[in-house]
């Protein structure tokens, strides 16, 4: 396998099912792929003498995932991910968008910042679409150039990984979002009430002696800012939901017409606080892992559309920093090559349909950015996944295509995987 992928001129997939998540239909066909672009969809007779061929029996094509939240490092620690090698992760996990977060160093909070990400991104094969800062330097004290980031191709403003904890910066985020037509990104944690917290605090938090971080810093700063979207009839967007009150909050807010959406990570709906009894600092992440009832209410969020979609939140760090002690270790895991195994095997056991899991991570994604979703349709560029969604395989270190390694999924048996990604002319097999 060649693990930057290989360009194709024609491709056929055979004998698959083909489910357009933009229709919600499917159909047994097969696809004829030439110079990047889908050039016949039909009941085809194939040369497998002449022509590049891959054979689907029992497998799924679709749209190609778009992940609303990742964190690539470049500009300024291409040490723990450049926008080239978290293209490659994106791929490898059947994502052919990807939005990527402004806590880069320097901050990207300025049009000339968004500019580097879009130019220097332009020839990988994922679309790469930058997230501009709310305020300057992520300092929460000066609203950055929104109108002009925006104007340059941000898709959205954010201060993620720093919470936003002036209201009246917020306030003015909100009332920008409603004339430009983009959501506000919060990250959604109350720095007082989280105060030095490293996981949920809980009996299991004192019993580890590490500081607790309650899940009320996440829904007290939620609160706040769904108050303030409704009062500015802005457009909020509540990232990796992680408390079950959270959840009840955001359910009482879009039933009184607030215009919020709101997204979950996959670890946050496999994995709970007992993941941290052995001290592992690959599973430290912010929000922290919660208990079962929270998780479970994450499940309900998701079935009964509360949460919208998933999104990654891929954290990749250094073996150095993760190798600190608990305490001092950053939070943040990768998890773009893991996450439709992750979903599928968890929610696939709670009632959920393969095509809802497959519309989590592509049409409801775009849905919550106001982009359409192409369809599977002749003309339209190939950017698909094809998955196998009853394989069941151990998640390894050699399927990592990210330059970090840190990740709490290395060893868990996962159901369903992605096979084989094709983005406009580049194909990629997986192993």
């Amino acid at each position: 396998m060649k693990k930057n992928g290989e360009k194709i001129s024609r491709l056929f997939l055979t004998n698959g099912t083909i489910f357009d998540s933009s229709t919600q239909s499917e159909m047994k066909a097969t696809i004829v792929i030439e110079n990047g672009k889908i050039k016949e969809i039909g009941q085809i007779d194939v040369s497998p003498e002449s022509h590049r061929v891959i054979d689907c029996p029992g497998k799924i094509i679709t749209q190609g995932f778009t992940d609303i939240h990742s964190h690539f490092r470049e500009p300024g620690r291409e040490d723990k991910e450049s926008l080239k090698t978290g293209a490659l992760a994106a791929l490898a996990g059947g994502f052919t968008t990807v939005c990527v977060m402004p806590n880069t160093n320097p901050v990207i909070d300025s049009p000339e910042s968004v500019r580097y990400i879009i130019d220097k991104s332009a020839a990988l094969p994922v679309k790469i679409r930058p997230i501009g800062a709310i305020t300057e330097g992520q300092l929460g004290t000066q609203l950055a150039e929104i109108g002009d980031m925006v104007d340059a191709g941000a898709v959205a403003v954010s201060d993620d990984g720093v919470p936003l904890v002036n209201g009246q910066m917020m306030r003015y985020a909100l009332e920008y979002s409603r004339m430009l037509g983009i959501p506000v990104i919060n990250h959604a944690e109350d720095v007082y009430l989280r105060n030095d917290g490293v996981m949920n605090e809980s009996a299991l938090s004192t019993r580890l002696g590490l500081p607790g971080n309650p899940n009320i810093s996440e829904t007290v700063m939620v609160f706040r800012d769904l108050t303030l979207a409704e009062l500015t009839r802005g457009r909020i967007h509540i990232p990796h939901v992680s408390a079950a009150q959270t959840v009840h909050l955001i359910r009482q807010f879009k039933d009184r017409g607030v215009n919020v959406t709101a997204e979950v990570t996959p670890h946050h709906l496999m994995l709970t606080e007992d993941k941290l009894i052995d001290f592992n600092t690959h599973a430290k992440v912010a929000p922290p892992l919660r208990r079962d009832e929270d998780r479970d209410a994450l499940i309900a969020g998701l079935k009964d559309g509360t949460i919208d979609c998933i999104a990654t939140d891929h954290a990749p760090h250094t073996i150095e920093e993760k190798e600190e002690d608990f305490i001092s270790a950053p939070c943040g895991m990768i998890g773009l090559e893991s996450a439709f195994a992750v979903i599928n095997t968890v929610l696939s056991a709670h009632g959920f349909s393969l095509k809802t899991i497959l519309s989590l991570l592509n049409q409801c994604p775009c849905s919550v950015m106001g982009w359409d979703l192409d369809a599977i349709h002749k003309g339209k560029t190939a950017n698909l996944a094809v998955i196998d969604p009853d394989h069941k395989w151990v998640f390894g270190d050699h399927h990592i295509y990210s330059r970090s390694r840190n990740t709490p999924f290395i060893g868990i048996e996962l159901t369903g995987k992605v096979e084989t990604v094709i983005s406009g002319e580049l194909l990629l097999q997986l192993q």
